[in-house]
């Protein structure tokens, strides 16, 4: 199961989250994102845990836990979706003039 966790402090380390995450099972990976064009944290992260009972154990006992200060946010990660709103660069719906 993939799972979301969010309101990671700057200082969070991957190995930090997966050391967290693996007090309720077996993580395969415990990945933090970041910014791809500065590099610098983004906040949140994903574990995956393989099996789904501890999966969602880690999600009721790490919600709302404090990580390095900050009450984490933990929940199962949702698909991203495909085709979504885009973003306009020029802020808004087209045809105006600059």
């Amino acid at each position: 199961m993939n799972i979301y966790v969010g309101n990671l402090d700057e200082k969070v380390t991957e190995q930090e989250l997966h050391t967290a995450f693996a007090a309720f099972g077996k993580v395969d990976t415990a990945r933090l994102i970041t910014d791809r064009f500065t590099g610098k944290p983004r906040g949140f992260g994903f574990v995956e845990m393989p099996n789904a009972t501890e999966a969602n154990a880690a999600i009721q006992g790490m919600n709302g836990r404090p990580l390095q200060g900050r009450p984490l946010t933990v929940n199962e990660a949702r698909p991203k979706t495909e085709g979504g709103p885009r973003r306009d660069s020029r802020g808004g719906g087209g045809g105006g003039r600059w």
